[in-house]
């Protein structure tokens, strides 16, 4: 469909698109304020979907270290994300596609596709039209697709940013398509508090807004990312400095826990003023109260349960947020606060003393996914000291292969034990490239992506904790168990309890004579949510709280 076709849809459905931009300086919170206006949206029974714009130039994140950009966020049908989208399906309880994740990397490999092909023959290609057409297709057609009422669009990075301009343009243009009717632009500010004056400065955001009316942008409406609250003084100010209502500047204060912002804006009266805005009529209430008793819950002093996080990639949560959040939440269903403690996978490895201290203090280990040889021996010592102590251990992709490589040098014999991936010479290659990896040569894409189907076995640690025999779930891996080895590892008390069918792969595996030793191929930290913990994390904690 052309971006004609794909207006006049939109416009028929009636979605309402909502963009959010930062200024001032990184990680100030887009993903939380647009995640905040989507879960008041929904819950006035709107239908929301959101979309991530990325301004780098790699296609997907997949390829980029951890610590350079944090998580990669798997979808179902096996898209690599930005970790944004996990906040975003943890908090508004909808399942994304690779539509929602589009990068500049993307856009241009599109064009460029298309111009070897044939598609633009003829024409001379430009960044206009023919690059902010395929942004702007790219929108259109998810809101065609989905035909939700709202479309969130958040753009990643910083108004200023070189490489953010063409998404801004696309915003520009996208705004005189659809109308005011159809349109909203928001942007968060930092507004700094500078101690040794003792005064809030507006400036910077002043700046960031004269940025945006460069690109020919005016915000609908200005949050404010402020760590004290400013009086109607400044916002006066900010309203005639920044050509913005006055009415629609609002106040994202830092708070602790994050989603006591959800009802900080309610109270602001944000979604009340949002339906005015698009003329919506009635004015629908929004319904926290759900999020209200579990904020409520949350916010009460508990028990501590100390939890020791095994980690590669260390400087930054990032990384494993999505399993940070699993733990918290798992705790928090059990009325208790996780104590997480990060302890660096390589430290054990060289037998660091402060880090097997650590390591004696939890009450539960956590090893999640990670790739190649760099901590490997550390989390095998850490997996190791949970199998011998009967301490509480759950594996996460790369940790099911820690621990089975470990059983099997330490149970079984096999003294060489280890992973096809370490590229070390073994007699016993516990792990294995995938078959269907064998002929792959292209890094990015191209792992065992997306949700799979899991067939339990029944008595299993893993069916009790899921309570059905069929689930599904996301994968993000090349190497898999060796099935050569499975008879010998089930005669020793290794229980694989969860199978993919189709390729009798296993995808589950538990150990009979632990207290909780488990296992997963796949990462059920993608599919664990605030309101609902996932069953394995809250099977591991109950194991721990008792």
């Amino acid at each position: 469909m052309t971006v004609e076709d794909l207006l006049s849809e939109v416009t028929k459905q009636g979605t309402k698109f909502i963009v959010v931009t930062g200024g001032v300086c990184s990680s100030i919170g887009k993903g939380i304020l647009t995640s905040s206006i989507g879960t008041l949206l929904k819950n006035t029974g709107a239908s929301v979907s959101v979309m991530k714009m990325d301004p780098y130039l790699n296609v997907d994140p997949g390829t980029i270290s951890p610590l350079v950009h944090g998580e990669v966020f798997v979808t179902d049908d096996g898209a690599e994300t930005d970790l944004d989208l996990g906040h975003y399906e943890r908090v508004l309880g909808v399942k994304f596609t690779k539509e929602s994740s589009v990068s500049s990397g993307q856009i241009f490999k599109e064009i460029l596709d298309g111009e070897r092909k044939g598609v633009y023959l003829g024409k001379n290609i430009q960044l206009i039209p023919h690059v902010v057409d395929a942004i702007k297709k790219r929108a259109l057609s998810l809101a065609v697709k989905t035909k939700v009422d709202f479309l969130l669009i958040e753009i990643g990075g910083t108004v200023g940013d070189i490489e953010g301009e063409i998404f801004l343009e696309a915003v520009r243009q996208l705004r005189l398509d659809l109308g005011d009717n159809h349109f909203m632009h928001t942007h968060l500010s930092f507004v700094p508090y500078l101690e040794w004056a003792n005064e809030i400065k507006t400036k910077p955001t002043q700046h960031s807004i004269m940025l945006l009316k460069k690109s020919g942008i005016t915000p609908d409406a200005l949050f404010l990312r402020v760590d004290k609250n400013v009086d109607d003084k400044i916002l006066k100010k900010l309203s005639v400095m920044c050509g913005i209502k006055e009415d629609f500047i609002f106040q994202v204060p830092t708070s602790r826990p994050i989603y006591n912002l959800f009802l900080n804006l309610r109270d602001q009266k944000l979604h009340e003023k949002i339906q005015r805005k698009f003329g919506i009529r009635p004015i629908k209430k929004t319904d926290l109260s759900s999020w209200e008793s579990w904020i409520k819950l949350i916010s009460k002093k508990k028990e501590e349960v100390k939890i020791g996080l095994i980690a590669k990639y260390v400087g930054s949560n990032d990384p494993y947020i999505s399993v940070i959040e699993a733990i918290k939440s798992a705790a928090w269903f059990f009325n208790r606060e996780a104590k997480i403690t990060v302890i660096e996978a390589e430290r054990l490895e060289n037998k660091e003393k402060e880090n097997l201290e650590k390591l004696k203090e939890v009450e539960g280990i956590v090893v999640p996914g990670g790739f190649d040889a760099r901590g490997f021996e550390g989390k095998i010592k850490a997996a190791k000291w949970a199998r011998e102590n009967n301490i509480p251990y759950f594996g996460l992709c790369l940790g099911l292969q820690v621990m089975l490589i470990e059983f099997a040098r330490s149970v079984l014999g096999f003294k060489d034990a280890s992973s096809s991936e370490l590229e070390k010479p073994t007699k016993h290659p516990i792990i294995v490239l995938l078959e269907e990896q064998l002929k792959v040569k292209d890094k990015g894409s191209s792992m065992r992506l997306g949700a799979f189907p899991c067939t339990l076995v029944p008595g299993t640690k893993a069916h009790s904790a899921y309570g059905e025999l069929k689930v599904s779930e996301r994968h993000r891996h090349r190497y898999e168990f060796n099935n050569e080895y499975r008879e010998a590892f089930e005669k020793a008390g290794a229980v694989f309890s969860g199978i993919y069918e189709k390729k009798d792969l296993v995808e589950i595996v538990e150990f009979k004579d632990h207290k909780f030793m488990l296992g997963t191929q796949f990462h059920p930290e993608f599919l664990s949510s605030p309101l609902k913990p996932h069953p394995l994390f809250k099977a591991f904690m109950k194991e721990i709280v008792g």
